[in-house]
């Protein structure tokens, strides 16, 4: 605690105020990703098997029906059948993806932005190589997903691992990425991202590298 003292007489007590602490609502563990589920180097699309899933319960009838009857077409091989089934599962947020042993399972779709970083946009430079990098380590891999929150677009905000690997530190450390520190103000993004720029790694590299939001403003008033 400190004082603020205003002239000889006036002294107002200062208490340091903690950062809120945000805590971690619910993990997610995904089916394998499909390499067209990463949009960028800071959002993908996953699917989650909805057998295990506490939302199991939440299925609306008309989609575990659709995913029934899909099943049994495919094996009918009435793939029109099969397809236009798979449209209303598809409209619903849901899929059937099939598993290790080729059997569908029914699984339920989320977008998910990495929590605590930001990616060049694809029309920046870097924004190819963040999507491929992103792209290269997440394919096939099935992950666990610690959901924080989400944001204005709907998306889900969680920190992201990839078999022991936290993917925010993978690409900060790849120079792939800034610290989002408009929303987050973990020590260690920075650091991870201070050591990218001190080797000049990745978009750190460039002499003047534009951040994200500043481009993403520019858009938005038409002067990119």
């Amino acid at each position: 605690m400190g004082q603020l003292c205003l002239g000889s007489f006036w002294c107002i007590s200062l208490t340091p105020v903690a950062r809120k602490l945000q805590r971690v609502n619910y993990e997610l563990h995904t089916l394998p990703v499909d390499a067209k589920a990463v949009t960028d180097g800071d959002t993908i699309t996953v699917y989650v098997n909805m057998s295990n899933h506490p939302e199991s319960g939440d299925v609306p009838q008309e989609v575990h029906k659709a995913a029934i009857e899909q099943t049994k077409a495919r094996a009918a091989k009435n793939y029109q059948r099969a397809d236009a089934l798979q449209k209303i599962i598809l409209g619903a947020g849901y899929r059937q993806i099939p598993n290790t042993r080729d059997e569908q399972v029914l699984a339920k779709k989320y977008r998910i932005r990495l929590r605590g970083i930001d990616a060049p946009e694809s029309l920046m430079p870097y924004g190819k190589e963040a999507k491929e990098e992103l792209m290269r380590l997440l394919q096939g891999k099935t992950l666990k997903i610690s959901i924080y929150d989400s944001d204005r677009y709907g998306r889900l905000v969680g920190d992201v691992d990839c078999n022991g690997v936290s993917v925010q530190e993978h690409m900060l450390k790849k120079g792939l990425a800034w610290h989002y520190t408009a929303y987050d103000h973990r020590m260690e993004l920075s650091k991870w991202e201070n050591q990218a720029r001190a080797s000049r790694t990745g978009l750190w590299a460039l002499p003047d590298p534009e951040k994200p939001w500043d481009w993403r403003k520019k858009k938005r008033i038409g002067t990119v």
